[in-house]
């Protein structure tokens, strides 16, 4: 389906998430962010946002515990950010698939 985000028409799934991340940008992200309840999004919001991207590109496999490990944020950080499903909504505003391990 087609949802109009950031006066952006992009596709995305059942669930919201957009099925083409090279659609994203960064006005995308933080209307989502507002969406979820997350933000304004903040240079640290950010970084985990671009690593996931990164990742995701690289066809890396995201976990919470992947991100804590990963020295851009501890686990309470992401949480922090990312309050009510942090890998789930991180991925959903950087734009890229719900990890497989999210409900």
């Amino acid at each position: 389906m087609t949802k109009t985000i950031a006066g952006h028409d992009v596709a995305v799934n059942e669930e919201g998430y957009l099925t083409d991340m090279t659609l994203w940008n960064e006005a995308i992200a933080a209307t989502i962010a507002a969406e979820e309840n997350v933000g304004p999004l903040t240079d640290a919001h950010m970084k985990v946002i671009r690593y996931l991207r990164e990742q995701q590109a690289k066809g890396a496999a995201l976990t919470i515990r992947g991100m804590g490990k990963s020295g851009i944020v501890t686990t309470k950080e992401l949480y922090d950010l990312f309050p009510g499903g942090p890998l789930k909504k991180s991925s959903k505003i950087a734009g890229i698939p719900k990890p497989v391990g999210c409900i």
